[in-house]
């Protein structure tokens, strides 16, 4: 039987140590699910190696560990991707599993506040604003100019929110993350990747790519 194709994750990239440990614990989880297949990481900005040098051929199924369809996923994994012959999965968000593992942590409150890292593309601001929608919350942003975690928490104070929840809508810790701790909620959730259930998220997309690969090379 042939080798499957190699699985390579491409995670944004970060200076946190507890965010880096966590995006390598999510994939070691998938590599343990799998042991089968041949399972990496790059990643699209900070840390190395980025995802066009860890690229080595088309035999690889790149699944971007990123919550939307915005500009690294069109521009910098599709490029290099393109460069490299191979083939790449839709990012991990949107996605019902995720909204899920978020309605699981928001518990008993007044108000929910969706808080997103923050992003001009258009793309990815409206998958932001219906992930909220299924959520019942309010988008906020960790980043940018408008619609920051802070001014939306406080907007709802001072409507008269007594209890509010940020729904952290981040992979992994980093300064980001962090900055929901000091935005005022009462309680601001866990990132994403602690969830055990995304290493079925990221298997389904390598899964789903595989087999459309598959078919398109028996239709050649």
């Amino acid at each position: 039987m042939s080798r499957p194709p190699a699985l390579l994750a491409v995670a944004h990239g970060t200076r946190s140590a507890a965010g880096q440990a966590q995006i390598r614990d999510l994939v070691d989880r998938v590599a343990c699910r799998r042991p089968e297949l041949d399972v990496r990481l790059a990643y699209v900005d900070v840390q190395q190696p980025r995802v066009a040098d860890a690229l080595h051929g088309p035999d690889t199924v790149v699944v971007p560990l990123l919550l939307s369809a915005g500009y690294h996923v069109r521009v910098d994994i599709a490029e290099a991707v393109a460069a490299h012959h191979a083939v790449a999965a839709p990012p991990l968000g949107p996605d019902p599993l995720l909204v899920e593992s978020l309605r699981r942590r928001i518990g008993p409150g007044d108000a929910v506040v969706l808080a997103a890292a923050g992003s001009s593309d258009p793309v990815w601001r409206a998958d932001i604003a219906g992930v909220a929608a299924q959520l019942g919350a309010h988008v906020a942003y960790a980043s940018g100019a408008d619609l920051r975690v802070p001014d939306v928490i406080a907007r709802l104070r001072a409507e008269g929110a007594r209890h509010i929840t940020v729904a952290a809508y981040l992979l992994a810790e980093g300064l980001f993350y962090r900055s929901l701790h000091r935005a005022g909620a009462d309680v601001v959730t866990p990132p994403l990747c602690e969830d055990p259930s995304l290493v079925d998220l990221v298997l389904s997309r390598y899964d789903r790519q595989t087999a459309d690969l598959t078919t398109a090379i028996r239709r050649l």
